[in-house]
């Protein structure tokens, strides 16, 4: 069975929790605020393979770029960054988590292939009070390479449920990449090593 683990991260207010939940239970819980962080857990399966999955959800009382910072970023496989519509503060603090995070893996992983990531903007059922065009959320992911969705966590759980089963599926390519590439490495070292043992002997011979 994998185990995935995923980081939910954004500004207070931008509803996280409720996208969170809105996929774990189907159920809408409005906002609320937590001053702790927490760790969710769920089994699931997709396409016919069952996963244990983490999602840390931390708290957003701070300065969400300073929890970043004081946060494990290397502990998630993927990231979903969410911001809210009507709020362009919020749409702002995402740009800079998606850099943060792109800085923060670039040199851990050098060489890696990139750690999937979901920008979302909910709240989309408050079009009317829209201060983030959907166009801007669009160029913001091109720029960073990930997926990009507008959700509502009031309205649709169907939605909710796409993003975060494509964010897997990506996980779980990206993970398969790296055991493959670590696989390979090592049968280069030991091609290497068997190579300077044998070729040492045939010298001596």
């Amino acid at each position: 069975m994998n185990d995935i683990k995923l980081a939910l991260l954004g500004s207070p207010g931008a509803g996280k929790s409720a996208v969170l939940v809105r996929f774990l239970t189907r159920r809408f819980i409005g906002e609320y605020a937590s001053n702790t962080n927490s760790l969710y857990h769920k089994r699931l399966s997709i396409d016919g393979r069952q996963l244990n999955l983490e999602v840390f959800d931390p708290c957003s009382q701070s300065s969400e770029v300073r929890c970043i910072l004081e946060e494990p970023v290397d502990w998630a496989d993927g990231f979903v960054v969410v911001y809210n519509i009507s709020d362009r503060t919020s749409f702002m603090n995402a740009k800079n988590i998606l850099r943060q995070i792109r800085e923060t893996r670039m040199e851990n992983c050098k060489g890696e292939m990139e750690v999937p990531v979901c920008l979302v903007g909910n709240k989309q059922d408050l079009c009317h009070a829209r201060q983030v065009h959907e166009d801007e959320g669009r160029c913001l992911a091109q720029e960073n390479r990930c997926h990009f969705q507008e959700v509502s966590a009031a309205e649709s759980y169907q939605d909710i449920a796409n993003l975060f089963t494509q964010l897997i599926r990506q996980v779980m390519e990206h993970l398969k990449y790296r055991a493959d590439r670590r696989r390979y490495s090592g049968s280069k070292s030991m091609a290497k090593l068997i190579n300077n043992v044998f070729g040492k002997r045939r010298k001596s011979v």
